[in-house]
C-alpha cells in the first residue's frame, strides 16, 4: 500500500443517512428476525475485522458469547478512526455507528476488497442492539462510547491510555425485534472455521462462557487444509493449490479427487460463502473442464476415447475451494449467495486451465489417475442411461409399465395421491387390504435396498427395488428427472419400529437424498409411525405411538382410584407427568451413571455441587450410608470423585466429574424437578414421587393386556388403516433439508466406505441408544 492510503482516517468514511428504516424492516437488512439474522449480527462485525486483515493490519480477532447473553468481538486493528468526521460534525466512529451506509467500504483507498460489501454492516447491528458499548484502542488512547437502540447514551470518551490498538464491539440483540436472543455455538464455530481457513494470516478466537467451550482457528496451510478436512474418502490425487492477483481480483484455489462419486465444490467471495455459485465456479468448471479434457485428448488410448466426456463426468469425485477477492462485486440477490461479476469468469478459467495443464505435465501419475476415473464415469454414465431408458415410463400409462408388486390408486391427481413404501410383503398385504384405494397407493420393497452411497448410478439402476419406486413415481432420475410428472405428492415410508425398519427407512433416505433431492426440498417424503403400543382393557382399546403417551395414559386412568387431598385433578396430572419426565431423565442418566440414586441426590441437592469435590464427598458418604452402601475405595480430587462402592447387589464403581454437570439430560432432569418442586406437593405426604407414579400406573394396568408392536405384520390390515393409514389418526413426519451440508455429512459417515470414522462415532453415542434389539 502506497504511504498516503495507509492512514485510516474520518475522510474516508463515506456517508448515505437513514437508520429508523432498519428498526422498521430489519429482514431487508439481515435477512430475518430469526436465528440466522441473529447470527448475522455476529457476523456483520467480524467481517469488519476480517477486512482490517485483508488490508494487512489485523491478525487476532477474538468473539466472546457472555453468560449476559451479549457478544463480544474484539480485533487489533488500526482502530475504527475517532477524529471529526468533514460533513457531518461527529467523531467517525460515532458516523459510521449511527448512519446506515456510512463505512470505509465505500472508499476503494481503504479497502481494496471488503465482505461487508453493502455497508450496512455494524450500524445495522447498533440499530438492533438494547445495547451496545463500542471501545477503541488508537493514537494511545482508549475511546468508548455506548448506544441503545441505535441512539449514542454517552459521547465518545477518553477512559485511559494504550499502547495497543483495535476495535472492540459488544452488542446486546434487541428482544422486542429479534425473536431469538441465544446464539447457536455449533453454526458460528462452523463459520469462524472458514474465515481462519480462507485468511491464513489470522487466529480467530472463540469463546462461549455459558458452556465454557473455547476454540482457536489458525490454518497455516489455508485452502490445502480445507479440502483436506472436509474431504470423507481416500484421494485418487495429490491436494492441487494456485493463486493469481489479476485486474484488482485475487483468486485462490486449492482441489483434488477422491473415490466417490460426488463432487464437493464450496465458493466464496471476499470471505462470504456463495452456495449457488456464480461466475467464479462457472469460470473454474469451464477451466478445469478444458485441461481435462485436452490431457484425455492428448494421452488417452484410441479404445478409452470411445467415450465422450462431459462436464459431469470431470467433476465426479472432486473436492474443491474456490476463493476470490473482488473489488466491488455484483451479486444477484441480497443474501449474496450467487457472484453475478462477469469479469471474473475469464480471469479463473484462464487462471484454472493454465495451473492445471502445467501440473498435470509436472505429475503424470497424478494425471493419470484423474484420467481414468474421468473415463469411468463417463462409461457409469452411458450404462446409467441405458438402465434408465429400461425403467423410463412410456407416456400413455398403460398398467403394463406399472411394477406388478405396486398397487396403484384409482385418482390420478398427483396431489391428492400418495404411495407408501412397504417393508417386506406381509405388512405389503395388510397395508393393500387397509389402504383407501381411491388415493393411497402401496408398494411393498423386499428386503433392504442397495446402499447407494457405495454405488454408482448405473449398478444402483440395476436393483430391482429402485427401478420398480423410480417407474412408480414415473418423475425419471438424473438427466430426465421432472418433477411435474410425479404421480405422487406424498410418498410415505413405512417401516417396523425396529432395527431393520431404522436400516431401510435410512438406506430409502440416501437414495432420495443423492438421486432425487427436489422430492426432499419440495416436502414430498414422509415417514409413517406406526404406534409402539396397543393397551386393550375390556371392550376399551387405544393404540399409543410412545413410551411417553402410555405413560400419560396410565396417569389418566390411574389417578382415577386414588384420592388425594388438597389436589385438583387438572394439576395432579401436570404434577405426574412432570415426575414422568423425570423418571425419562433419570432413565438416560441411569444409561451414562452407575448408582443412579446418588445421581438423583445430586440432582435434588444441586447447591451441593458449588460446594466444592471434598465437601460434595462429605454429602454423597453420608447418603450412601442411609443406603446401606460402603464405601471401599476413593480417590478425592480437585475436578472428581472417584469411588468403589459395596452395595446389596454387589460392587459398583462410580465416578463424578464435570461432565455430569453439563450433561444435558442431568440440566433437564434439574429444571423439570425444579418445575415439580414449584408445585404444592403436600399431597404426597413426604412419599417418594416417582414411586407414587409407579403405584398409579400399575392399578391402571391391572387387568389390561399391553402389547408392544415389532412388525407391521402384527397388525391386521383395519388396525394398520385405523393407526397408521387413515388421515384422521395418523401420525407423519415430513422430511425436510435445513442444513444441507450437515446432512451430506451424515450420509457419508454412516453410508460411505469409511468404517472407522463410524465406529467412533457409535462407540461415542452408544449410552443415547433407546431401543436395541439383540
Amino acid at each position: 500500500m502506497e504511504e498516503n492510503k495507509k492512514e485510516y482516517g474520518a475522510s474516508n468514511i463515506k456517508v448515505l443517512k437513514g437508520l429508523e428504516a432498519v428498526r422498521k424492516r430489519p429482514g431487508m437488512y439481515i435477512g430475518d428476525t430469526n436465528i440466522n439474522g441473529l447470527h448475522h449480527m455476529i457476523y456483520e462485525v467480524v467481517d469488519n475485522s476480517i477486512d482490517e486483515a485483508m488490508a494487512g493490519y489485523c491478525d487476532s480477532i477474538k468473539i466472546t458469547l457472555t453468560e449476559e447473553g451479549s457478544a463480544i468481538i474484539e480485533d487489533n486493528g488500526r482502530g475504527i478512526p475517532v477524529d471529526i468526521h468533514p460533513t457531518e460534525n461527529l467523531p467517525a466512529a460515532t458516523v459510521v455507528l449511527t448512519v446506515l451506509h456510512a463505512g470505509g467500504k465505500f472508499d476503494k483507498d481503504t479497502y481494496k476488497v471488503s465482505g461487508g460489501l453493502h455497508g450496512v454492516g455494524v450500524s445495522v447491528v447498533n440499530a438492533l442492539s438494547k445495547h451496545l458499548i463500542m471501545t477503541i484502542k488508537k493514537n494511545g488512547n482508549i475511546y468508548r462510547q455506548e448506544f441503545a437502540k441505535g441512539i449514542p447514551q454517552t459521547p465518545l470518551e477518553i477512559i485511559g491510555t494504550t499502547i495497543e490498538h483495535g476495535t472492540t464491539i459488544e452488542f446486546f440483540p434487541d428482544g422486542e425485534i429479534m425473536e431469538i436472543l441465544d446464539f447457536d455455538q455449533e453454526i458460528l464455530i462452523k463459520r469462524f472455521k472458514e474465515m481462519a481457513y480462507l485468511n491464513q494470516n489470522v487466529t480467530i478466537y472463540f469463546k462461549d462462557e455459558k458452556t465454557q467451550k473455547e476454540e482457536k482457528f489458525h490454518f497455516e496451510n489455508g485452502l490445502s487444509q480445507f479440502v483436506e478436512d472436509i474431504n470423507k474418502k481416500p484421494f485418487v490425487s495429490q491436494i492441487i493449490t494456485f493463486e493469481a492477483n489479476e485486474q484488482e481480483t485475487e483468486i485462490e484455489i486449492a482441489l483434488a479427487y477422491n473415490e466417490s462419486y460426488d463432487e464437493k465444490v464450496l465458493s466464496f467471495v471476499n470471505n462470504i460463502r456463495t452456495p449457488d455459485g456464480g461466475t467464479h465456479e462457472a469460470g473454474f468448471r469451464a477451466g478445469l473442464s478444458r485441461a481435462i479434457i485436452n490431457y484425455i485428448d492428448a494421452n488417452a488410448n484410441a479404445r478409452e476415447k470411445d467415450s465422450k466426456i462431459t462436464g459431469d463426468d470431470i467433476r465426479e469425485g472432486l473436492v474443491a475451494i474456490i476463493s476470490t477477492k473482488v473489488m466491488e462485486p455484483q451479486f444477484e440477490g441480497q443474501t449474496k449467495g450467487k457472484l453475478g461479476s462477469s469479469f471474473v469468469k475469464p480471469i479463473v478459467q484462464k487462471l484454472t486451465y493454465e495451473k492445471l495443464s502445467k501440473f498435470f505435465e509436472e505429475n503424470p501419475n497424478d494425471a493419470k489417475a484423474i484420467m481414468q476415473k474421468a473415463l469411468l464415469a463417463a462409461r457409469g454414465r452411458e450404462a446409467a442411461k441405458k438402465a434408465r431408458e429400461l425403467t423410463r415410463k412410456k407416456e400413455s400409462l398403460s398398467v403394463g409399465t406399472l411394477p406388478g408388486k405396486l398397487a396403484d390408486c384409482q385418482s390420478k391427481d398427483p396431489t391428492e395421491s400418495e404411495i407408501y413404501l412397504v417393508e417386506g410383503d406381509s405388512a405389503g398385504g395388510s397395508a393393500k387390504q387397509g389402504r383407501d384405494r381411491v388415493y393411497q397407493a402401496i408398494l411393498p420393497l423386499r428386503g433392504k435396498i442397495l446402499n447407494v452411497e457405495k454405488s454408482r448410478l448405473d449398478k444402483i439402476l440395476k436393483s430391482e427395488e429402485i427401478k420398480n419406486m423410480i417407474t412408480a413415481f414415473g418423475c425419471g432420475i438424473g438427466e430426465e428427472f421432472n418433477l411435474e410428472r410425479l404421480r405422487y405428492h406424498k410418498i410415505i415410508i413405512m417401516t417396523d419400529a425396529d432395527v431393520d425398519g431404522s436400516h431401510i427407512q435410512t438406506l430409502l433416505m440416501t437414495f432420495f437424498y443423492r438421486y432425487l433431492k427436489p422430492l426432499v426440498e419440495n416436502g414430498h417424503i414422509y415417514i409413517a409411525q406406526p404406534p409402539l403400543y396397543r393397551f386393550k382393557k375390556g371392550k376399551k382399546e387405544i393404540y399409543l405411538k410412545d413410551e411417553k403417551s402410555l405413560s400419560e395414559y396410565l396417569i389418566e386412568n390411574g389417578i382415577e382410584n386414588f384420592k388425594f387431598e388438597g389436589v385438583g385433578t387438572k394439576e395432579l396430572l401436570e404434577i405426574l407427568k412432570y415426575i414422568s419426565h423425570y423418571r425419562f431423565t433419570l432413565k438416560e442418566l441411569e444409561k451414562r451413571y452407575a448408582m443412579i440414586d446418588v445421581i438423583r441426590f445430586l440432582i435434588e441437592h444441586r447447591d451441593y455441587i458449588s460446594l466444592g469435590f471434598e465437601q460434595m464427598y462429605q454429602k454423597i458418604e453420608e447418603f450412601l450410608k442411609t443406603k446401606e452402601c460402603n464405601i471401599l475405595n476413593k480417590t478425592i480430587r480437585n475436578d472428581r470423585i472417584m469411588l468403589y462402592i459395596q452395595t446389596k447387589s454387589g460392587l459398583v464403581e462410580l465416578n463424578i466429574d464435570e461432565n455430569l454437570f453439563v450433561d444435558n439430560f442431568f440440566e433437564e432432569a434439574y429444571f423439570i424437578y425444579n418445575k415439580i418442586c414449584e408445585r404444592k406437593l403436600d399431597f404426597l405426604k413426604d412419599k417418594d414421587p416417582i414411586l407414587i407414579l409407579q403405584e398409579i400406573e400399575e392399578s391402571a394396568k391391572k387387568g389390561a393386556y399391553i402389547q408392544r408392536y415389532k412388525g407391521l405384520g402384527e397388525m391386521n390390515p383395519e388396525q394398520l388403516w385405523e393407526t397408521t393409514m387413515t388421515p384422521q389418526n395418523r401420525t407423519l413426519l415430513k422430511v425436510t433439508l435445513p442444513d444441507e451440508q450437515k446432512a451430506d455429512e451424515i450420509f457419508t459417515l454412516f453410508m460411505g466406505d469409511e468404517v472407522e470414522p463410524r465406529r467412533e462415532y457409535i462407540q461415542l453415542h452408544a449410552k443415547d441408544v433407546r431401543h436395541l434389539d439383540v
